[in-house]
């Protein structure tokens, strides 16, 4: 799709540019979208978006497993970190578990972007419940490669 915005004032500009940007990398990215996840916003250096915890997500204590939890709160920093319209991948990330996703928790990961220098950004991604109780913590440091994703 092109994207004749150059007619928009910049904070317009960027802003059609990240929603382009994350529009089109979610049509290409079957992981999330198998996972049943939505984007539910996204802006330059920033992404949420939620899933919902079902029954196949659930480890041997019937909670939500931690590869799920950490699943969204990448994709979540995946959109943050290529808001920019940059081909950007993760170049490193922690995450911290601070409570159960349970059964039909709707999880939302909120990326924001703390510093973004040359080709490297730090993104930080709290995972919370529908009851707005912080379930985990994640920390990215992505690195941008060639390229632009529109």
């Amino acid at each position: 799709m092109p994207n004749d915005s150059s007619s928009l004032p910049a904070g317009l500009e960027a802003q059609a540019l990240a929603e382009a940007a994350g529009a089109a990398m979610f049509d290409r990215d079957p992981a999330s979208q198998g996972l049943g996840m939505t984007l539910d916003e996204i802006r330059p250096g920033y992404a949420r978006m939620s899933m919902r915890v079902r029954a196949d997500m659930l480890n041997g204590h019937r909670t939500c497993h931690g590869g799920f939890i950490f699943a969204l709160a990448d994709s979540a920093f995946a959109f943050a970190c290529n808001s920019h319209n940059h081909n950007t991948v993760g170049a490193g990330c922690t995450i911290d578990y601070l409570a159960p996703g349970r059964h039909d928790d709707l999880l939302t990961a909120e990326a924001v972007e703390r510093a973004l220098a040359g080709k490297t950004g730090i993104y930080d991604v709290d995972v919370v419940n529908q009851d707005g109780r912080l379930v985990a913590t994640f920390r990215g440091k992505s690195h941008r490669v060639g390229g632009t994703v529109v």
